[in-house]
C-alpha cells in the first residue's frame, strides 16, 4: 500500500498525508496503517521541522498510557478544531471520548498544543498559501 512508502523529507510530505485524512473513511478503512505513518509523520516534524527533542513521541498520559495522537487529532478536527472546544470547555469531553478520564482534559489540551497545534497551523497556512 502506497501509505507505508510514505516518507517524511519536507512539510510536503506531511501536507501529503494530512490531506488523505481528511476523509473520514479513508482513516476509518486505514487506520493501522496511518497510526504508524501519522507517528513517524509527527515525529519528523517535531524532532527534524521544529528541531525540538525533548519531547516523548508518543507522549503519555496518567497512568502510562500512550495518546493515541492519530485520535486525538481526528477527535479535535471533527469537533471543530482547538479554539472551538477549548471556548467551549470541551477538553474534559474529548478526554473521555479517548478513554481516559474527564480530569484529563487539561493534559490532553496541553498535549495538543504542544504537539498538534503547530503541525495544524502550518498545515493551515501552507493551504491558504496555494488556494
Amino acid at each position: 500500500m502506497f501509505i507505508r512508502a510514505m516518507e517524511f523529507h519536507d512539510f510536503s510530505d506531511c501536507k501529503s498525508l494530512l490531506e488523505m485524512m481528511e476523509d473520514s473513511k479513508f482513516v476509518f478503512k486505514y487506520k493501522h496503517e496511518l497510526e504508524g505513518k501519522f507517528k513517524e509523520m509527527l515525529t519528523w516534524f517535531i524532532t527534524v521541522k521544529l528541531g525540538i527533542s525533548t519531547r516523548p513521541i508518543p507522549p503519555y498520559v496518567a497512568d502510562n498510557k500512550k495518546v493515541d495522537m492519530l485520535g486525538l487529532y481526528m477527535v479535535v478536527e471533527h469537533d471543530g478544531g482547538y479554539r472551538n472546544i477549548t471556548d467551549n470547555n470541551m477538553w474534559p469531553v474529548i478526554a473521555k471520548d479517548m478513554g481516559y478520564g474527564y480530569h484529563d482534559g487539561e493534559f490532553v489540551r496541553i498535549i495538543y498544543a504542544m504537539y498538534l497545534d503547530v503541525l495544524v497551523y502550518y498545515y493551515s497556512s501552507r493551504r491558504c498559501k496555494v488556494k
